[in-house]
């Protein structure tokens, strides 16, 4: 586990997919936390990742052993807010959602960014372990996040509970990027 502050942090971070190979456009979301790598570099794990292409939630469970779920989901905006929503599909536990809107702000010069804003965006590696407790891993490739100010009008999810974490506290911390172009490299 990665702290910041002496403080362990958990995102649920909800967006859309473009130009996957074969597959145009979909939503995902994923709850993640923060961890330091083996190697002792900066990563992500995921606690669950809800996507609506099957296609992609069998691709990642097989290829990556990421703990990927097929979920309904959508993804609309209306007032300059958008709203995220996801259940997951049978098999999986139908309880498990995600109704989210959020309100994007103005960007932020770079110099406005906090070693927190780094602490959270700045990671290059996911982690992944299998079924036999294997441990995989992967790398990840994007510029830094170009982050906007966000509000959160209202969040409702059920993802925490159903991944075993007990509820968020506090007041959520937003943050809002319009485009990012990611590549992951093949698991180790």
């Amino acid at each position: 586990m990665d702290t910041f502050d002496n403080t362990a942090w958990i995102g649920l971070v909800p967006f859309e997919i473009y130009d996957f190979p074969g597959i145009p456009h979909f939503p995902e979301t994923n709850l993640r936390t923060y961890v330091i790598g083996p190697d002792g570099s900066p990563a992500v794990w995921f606690f669950s990742l809800e996507a609506a292409r099957l296609a992609a939630v069998v691709g990642a469970r097989i290829g990556y052993h990421l703990p990927y779920f097929w979920a309904k989901m959508s993804v609309t905006s209306k007032h300059g807010v958008i709203h995220y929503r996801s259940r997951r599909h049978w098999p999986h536990d139908s309880r498990a959602i995600t109704d989210i809107e959020v309100r994007p702000g103005e960007p932020y010069d770079a110099s406005e960014l906090s070693a927190h804003d780094h602490f959270l965006t700045a990671r290059f590696r996911l982690y992944a372990a299998s079924r036999k407790r294997r441990l995989y891993s992967a790398q990840i490739e994007h510029a830094p996040w170009p982050l906007a100010r966000a509000s959160v009008v209202n969040v409702r999810q059920s993802l925490f509970e159903a991944s075993g974490l007990p509820p968020p506290q506090g007041t959520p911390l937003a943050h809002y990027v319009e485009e990012l172009r990611v590549k992951i490299g093949f698991p180790e």
